[in-house]
C-alpha cells in the first residue's frame, strides 16, 4: 500500500490527482493542512510519498513550493497534469439567490472570478483548500453558506452541485509532482525511462552567465521547457534558477549536466522523471 502526503483533504485536487497518477494502486491519504506538513511527514518517513502542485495555467507558478522542493532534499520521480474544473455547491435544498457567501482556497476563487461577478450578493471568502470548504459546510450544516470545489468532492460530502463548470476558462491545468525520498526513487520510477529533468542552480554576477548555460544546453539537443528565477535572500540582484528539460538520450543529457556544472553554483538536480 502507498502511503502519500498532500495539501488538502480528501476529495480536493490533490487527492484526484493522487488516485490518477497511481491509478489501481491502493493507498493510503494523508491529508495536511499545508505544503511544509506533507514535507515533514515524507522526512519523518521515508516511504511516504509528496504530491505537490507546482504551476497552473493561469495562476502560473507557485513559487514557493519550488524552493520547498530544493530545501527538502527530496527528488521528484514524476507529474501529472489535471484538468481543474470547479463547481459551487451547497447543502441540499437550496438556490443559488439563498446564498450569502462562497468559500474556497483563493486560487480557485480568482479562477472563477467572472462567474462570481454575476452574483454580487455573495461574499467571497478564502480558505485553505477547495474540498476542505464542501467538508467543513457539510459537517456545520451551514445554510446559505456554499464551497467551489470539484464536483466529485461535492458530492462525497453530500453537497448538492447547484452549478458545474463555472471556472473562468475552460483550458485550466495544473501541474502536480510526484516526489519522494531520493533513496526510494528507484521504486516509482525506471531511470532509463526518464525524458524529462528539473534541476535549479545559481550562477555568477557576470555578463552572459545565463547564455553560457542555455548555448550548452542547445549544443547537446537538450530542449528547455520552463525557466524560473527567484530572488536568493540576502544577496542581492542575485537568483536560482529552476529549469526543465527535456531529452531523448540519457547519456547526451547527462554530459550536459557535466559541462554546465564548472559555469554554476549549487546546482541540484531535483527529479528525473517520465514527462506527463
Amino acid at each position: 500500500m502507498k502511503r502519500i502526503a498532500i495539501q488538502g483533504e480528501v476529495g480536493s485536487f490533490h487527492d484526484i490527482t493522487a488516485h490518477h497518477y497511481f491509478d489501481g494502486d491502493q493507498m493510503q491519504i494523508i491529508c495536511c493542512s499545508t505544503f511544509e506538513e506533507v514535507f515533514e511527514h515524507m522526512q519523518q518517513d521515508p516511504t511516504v510519498i509528496g504530491i505537490m502542485a507546482i504551476e497552473n495555467t493561469i495562476a502560473g507558478s507557485l513559487l514557493h513550493n519550488y524552493e520547498l522542493l530544493r530545501q527538502s532534499g527530496m527528488t521528484v520521480v514524476g507529474e501529472y497534469k489535471t484538468h481543474i474544473s470547479h463547481c459551487i455547491c451547497a447543502l441540499p435544498g437550496q438556490s443559488l439567490a439563498e446564498i450569502s457567501e462562497v468559500h474556497s482556497h483563493p486560487v480557485a476563487l480568482a479562477q472563477c472570478q467572472k462567474y462570481l461577478s454575476r452574483h454580487p450578493h455573495m461574499k467571497m471568502v478564502e480558505g485553505d483548500d477547495t474540498a476542505g470548504a464542501a467538508k467543513w459546510i457539510a459537517e456545520n450544516n451551514l445554510q446559505g453558506v456554499a464551497a467551489l470545489c470539484h464536483a466529485d468532492a461535492a458530492r462525497l460530502y453530500g453537497l448538492e452541485v447547484l452549478e458545474n463548470h463555472i471556472e473562468d476558462n475552460p483550458h485550466n491545468f495544473t501541474r502536480f509532482l510526484v516526489m519522494t525520498d531520493v533513496r526510494k526513487a528507484d521504486y516509482l520510477r525506471a531511470l532509463n525511462e526518464t525524458n524529462k529533468s528539473s534541476i535549479v542552480f545559481s550562477l555568477p554576477h557576470e555578463e552572459g552567465s545565463l547564455s553560457q548555460v542555455l548555448s550548452i544546453l542547445s549544443f547537446y539537443k537538450i530542449n528547455l521547457t520552463k525557466i524560473q528565477s527567484l530572488p536568493i535572500i540576502g544577496r542581492e540582484w542575485e537568483y536560482m534558477f529552476y529549469v526543465d528539460v527535456t531529452y531523448d538520450d540519457l547519456t547526451r543529457y547527462r554530459q550536459s549536466i557535466d559541462a554546465i556544472t564548472p559555469l554554476t553554483r549549487d546546482l541540484t538536480i531535483l527529479g528525473e522523471y517520465k514527462a506527463a
